[in-house]
């Protein structure tokens, strides 16, 4: 079974090569993305969207934050799972987010290896693509 990604990014160039790692590493296909928290919300809330996995992002377009995002996600069903890929990972925002039901924290600038190897733990893929 493959598993779905959501993306909730305001940089084309990293929501991109995110869904593209995701693809090839670990074999989850990227079901929806947004750059803001209302059409995030959105999307993510209707009962006739199917997701395995939200990466959310803190900064996003028309001034909404990914904390927007992970409140809502809060009452989500079981084994759905969420992490947060920013750059403003810190020690109180990585709290804040884990306080709001994220399942991880990732930095941007020095955790993307780690979020892909989590991704990969995710999907039973411990050790990476399989061959083609």
């Amino acid at each position: 079974m493959v598993l779905k990604a959501y993306i909730v990014e305001d940089n084309p160039a990293i929501r991109d090569s995110l869904s593209e790692a995701l693809a090839e590493l670990a074999g989850i296909a990227t079901v929806g993305q947004s750059t803001n928290a209302l059409e995030a919300a959105a999307w993510l809330a209707d009962p006739a969207n199917a997701w395995d996995l939200a990466i959310v992002d803190l900064l996003l377009d028309a001034g909404s934050t990914g904390l927007e995002v992970l409140r809502l996600l809060q009452a989500r069903p079981p084994g759905r799972k969420v992490v947060v890929l920013t750059a403003t990972a810190s020690g109180l925002v990585a709290g804040q987010c884990r306080a709001l039901g994220a399942d991880e924290v990732f930095d941007k600038s020095v955790d993307t290896d780690a979020l892909l190897d989590w991704c990969m733990r995710l999907a039973g893929r411990p050790d990476g693509p399989v061959a083609r």
